[in-house]
């Protein structure tokens, strides 16, 4: 969802790479669902393992709730402490969506600043 926002709020100033430390198979539909409802389709999106590749050349990583599986990085690193929407109803899922959402247009708002 991050990934999704930010690439679609911070047009071509930044670049987004969404990856985890245990990914799973396929994304969430419940989460593709959301994100449709903002105008943004993921459904072609494929979830990836992070990888130090994936970490060179960039300037932050965040982390949504990431516990005991929290990835090494050279980087600042901000948790964001968000809710793992796997499992959860719909209704839930908005709620982390909207969360999510209204972070991201905070960083985007702060990078714009500087």
């Amino acid at each position: 969802m991050a990934e999704g926002f930010f690439n679609q709020m911070a047009r071509e100033q930044a670049k987004a790479i969404s990856a985890g430390s245990e990914p799973d198979d396929k994304v969430n539909p419940t989460v593709t669902v959301v994100m449709r409802e903002e105008g943004i389709d993921i459904s072609g999106n494929k979830p990836k393992k992070l990888t130090m590749a994936m970490m060179k050349g960039i300037d932050r990583a965040f982390t949504m709730g990431c516990e005991n599986a929290c990835p090494f990085t050279t980087v600042p690193v901000e948790d964001w402490e968000l809710e793992d929407p796997k499992g959860k109803p719909i209704e839930q899922v908005r709620k982390i969506r909207d969360e999510i959402k209204k972070r991201v247009a905070q960083l985007v708002q702060e990078m714009a600043g500087k």
